[in-house]
């Protein structure tokens, strides 16, 4: 079972679970918790292979977005959670958006920072540069090239470092499994963006996020259950870089006050 942590709330009985992106663990929410936790019980969980939580021999299990959403349900099922709200960044939103499709009823809304909706031009380049590189080069060469060229401002340098950082203590060979995933990338984004779920979503994104905030831009726009937020001033990781602006947003959507459609300023 995956490696996990809960904040619980004297008086409240939602719970908010937490996802982090690719090469993270659970300890980038920091800045979110004691915010959230003022309100809601909290999950916070760290995927296959990161953190604390084991990695799955490939043989064993076989890496896909299925697999790993499923982790997360067995977490849930374990503390005997029936449904909760879902907060993710990054590659965690794809997971939300996984488990969603697989078991809707368990989701009670999600908030998603940073999202990938789709892969643009230079995405899919850089993806297909990683994997034909990726048994040659050391893998944290590739991890900086990405992070450098998603978070390239110096104003992306405290998510940026955090994320190169933690990045590190991954072992190899659970990189290599993980970058496999992006394989799978696609077509399973045409999926979702062809089937979009009547959940209520908030989308918080930041202004500089040139590579994903174009397409989650347009998918929102075609889903009623969707609400964008763009935060000024900050890159991919919203979570971190302008965390207040974020917790605001988010916990105004999830106790019902987020109204009408706006960007934070």
């Amino acid at each position: 079972m995956l490696h996990y942590k809960t904040h619980a709330h004297s008086q409240s009985a939602p719970w908010v679970v937490f996802i982090h992106g690719a090469g993270g663990n659970s300890s980038i929410w920091y800045k979110q918790v004691r915010a959230f936790n003022a309100h809601f019980n909290l999950l916070l969980v760290d995927l296959r292979g990161h953190g604390r939580s084991p990695g799955v021999s490939e043989k064993a299990q076989k890496y896909s977005f299925e697999a790993i959403a499923s982790d997360v349900l067995e977490v849930l099922d374990h503390l005997q959670i029936a449904k909760a709200h879902f907060v993710g960044v990054s590659l965690g939103t794809i997971v939300i958006r996984q488990l969603a499709e697989m078991q809707p009823g368990r989701v009670s809304s999600m908030v998603m920072a940073g999202a990938i909706a789709k892969l643009d031009f230079r995405g899919k380049f850089f993806v297909g540069l990683g994997r034909l590189f990726k048994n040659i080069l050391p893998f944290m060469w590739l991890y900086k090239l990405f992070a450098i060229v998603i978070m390239p401002r110096s104003n992306h340098a405290e998510s940026r470092n955090f994320f190169i950082r933690e990045a590190q203590k991954l072992a190899r060979k659970e990189f290599l499994r993980w970058y496999k995933l992006t394989g799978q990338l696609t077509p399973l984004l045409r999926r979702f963006e062809a089937v979009l779920p009547d959940i209520p979503t908030l989308y918080v994104m930041g202004r500089q996020d040139h590579m994903f905030l174009p397409t989650v831009t347009d998918m929102v726009a075609r889903t009623k259950a969707a609400t964008l937020e763009v935060v000024e001033q900050c890159g991919h990781v919203v979570t971190i870089e302008q965390a207040q602006r974020f917790n605001e947003a988010a916990i105004r959507f999830l106790t019902g006050q987020q109204g009408t459609r706006i960007s934070i300023d």
